[in-house]
């Protein structure tokens, strides 16, 4: 199906790994110039637009500052921005009940998802304030539907990003014409760091328990969805929706 993304202008944000990567390449496959977005991990955001036929642009994303001028950017050199990725965001390592996250772990972990978040659609959004048009996808998570136990900070930050700011800006923007606002929440997802860490059947089983369809996601199955949903010839119509990549998911076994 014609998706109509070819020569649109994407922002991808944390773009340089995993999820990120396989939703640019996506993007560049349907003739999208793709913005890839990192922080940190310059070498592979740069190997990544070369291979697309992207740019990569480094911006740290907490500071508001920053996530301006990385659209400022993006618009002196293509004049426009068509679909945003707030894909960018932090999963702490270890798991901590909430007596034991300290005010420190627990500041980071909302600054760097539900922050960037804020900050990224801050940006995008007074762009689109002015064409009119745009499309803005959040990357949410599962843990922020059902929650996800040794990780309160995560999924309170990512339930707020899929609820309360979601639905708020779906709102705001209704005034300005044809701008979109969708959410897409992965579960349980084999990305590379997964793989690293060891996906045995023992955790496969304990993953799918709640799942209708036995099988973990690729990020491939995230990467199609946000396509979808980004697209205004396919998902024209739909606006303050979360898509949940999750086979059915309907909870986390604790």
């Amino acid at each position: 199906m014609e998706t109509g993304l070819n020569n649109s202008v994407v922002l991808v944000t944390g773009g340089a790994g995993g999820i990120g990567e396989t939703i640019c390449r996506a993007f560049a496959s349907e003739g999208s110039k793709v913005i890839v977005h990192y922080h940190k991990s310059s070498k592979n955001a740069e190997k990544i637009a070369n291979e697309i036929d992207g740019i990569s642009l480094k911006a740290d994303l907490t500071d508001s500052k920053q996530a301006l001028s990385l659209i400022d950017t993006i618009i002196q050199k293509y004049g426009k921005l068509d679909v945003c990725i707030a894909n960018a965001g932090y999963y702490p390592p270890e798991p901590l009940s909430l007596w034991d996250i300290d005010n420190d772990r627990w500041n980071k972990t909302i600054s760097s998802n539900l922050g960037v978040a804020v900050n990224t659609a801050r940006g995008f959004l007074q762009e689109a304030s002015r064409t009119g048009t745009g499309s803005l996808v959040f990357i949410g998570s599962t843990a922020g539907i059902y929650g996800e136990s040794g990780h309160s900070d995560y999924a309170t930050a990512k339930g707020a990003i899929t609820s309360g700011l979601l639905m708020s800006l779906k709102n705001d923007v209704s005034k300005l014409g044809n701008v979109r606002i969708n959410a897409v929440a992965p579960g349980w997802t084999i990305t590379p760091k997964k793989i690293e860490q060891g996906v045995d059947n023992d955790l496969v089983k304990r993953a799918t328990a709640t799942m209708s369809l036995k099988k973990l996601a690729t990020p491939e199955d995230v990467a199609n969805t946000v396509i979808s949903i980004s697209s205004n010839v396919i998902s024209g119509h739909i606006t303050g929706q979360v898509i949940e990549v999750a086979g059915g998911m309907e909870g986390r076994l604790v």
